[in-house]
């Protein structure tokens, strides 16, 4: 089970130090897209992106980094930022403290970042105060579904457009199982907000005031 909109009294009483949402009075979103970066796909995205001078947070599995350089020189390339999503894509409860924090330090020494996103959204209290020592945690206002089976395309849309406000943080995924649902549902999403006057920026220092 899983929220597409994050209930407001789990973004204001679940652990402070999870950042859920931005607030903010301007017409901005940011776009998160999480597991990439992974040949073909990524290159996509970012082609989509680029059509709409949008930029986007990249949360990066550590491993997919070390195999796909290439991919992931790109996503820098045109302006985005990365984030630390783990190593292997771990669930934090279902991985000892001391295997977890090392498996996100395993990924910092591929790249530098101040963000991190917890696969799945799963990771302890004891995870949070540490990793938070080192990294900003970034949650998400806006889960699409585009990772889940039983969601069409036209739904996985339809998530993202009917949840999304000024400063939401929207997560879609960089990965094979989701590229049809992406690839529909990302150019129309950022077509709808552009008409609207939104534009889309990473989630960098000047905004998360770090």
């Amino acid at each position: 089970m899983y929220f597409v909109h994050t209930p407001y009294l789990i973004r204001k009483f679940y652990n402070k130090k999870l950042i859920w949402n931005i607030p903010i009075n301007e017409k901005k979103i940011f776009l998160t897209f999480d597991d990439g970066p992974v040949p073909g796909f990524t290159n996509e995205i970012l082609s989509i992106l680029n059509q709409f001078d949008a930029k986007a947070t990249f949360f990066c599995v550590g491993e997919n980094v070390k195999n796909h350089k290439k991919e992931f020189e790109e996503i820098l390339k045109y302006g985005n930022l990365v984030g630390n999503h783990t190593f292997n894509h771990l669930k934090g409860r279902q991985t000892s403290f001391e295997a977890y924090i090392s498996n996100i330090l395993k990924s910092r020494n591929l790249y530098e970042t101040k963000l991190f996103r917890p696969p799945y959204g799963r990771i302890t209290a004891k995870q949070i105060n540490e990793v938070s020592k080192k990294f900003k945690i970034i949650m998400w206002t806006v889960l699409t579904g585009d990772f889940d089976k039983n969601v069409s395309k036209e739904k996985c849309l339809k998530n993202a457009i009917n949840y999304t406000r000024k400063g939401s943080i929207i997560v879609f995924h960089d990965n094979k199982k989701t590229k049809d649902k992406v690839l529909f549902a990302l150019p129309k999403f950022l077509e709808y907000f552009s008409k609207k006057g939104y534009s889309f920026e990473t989630l960098n220092e000047n905004v998360l005031k770090f």
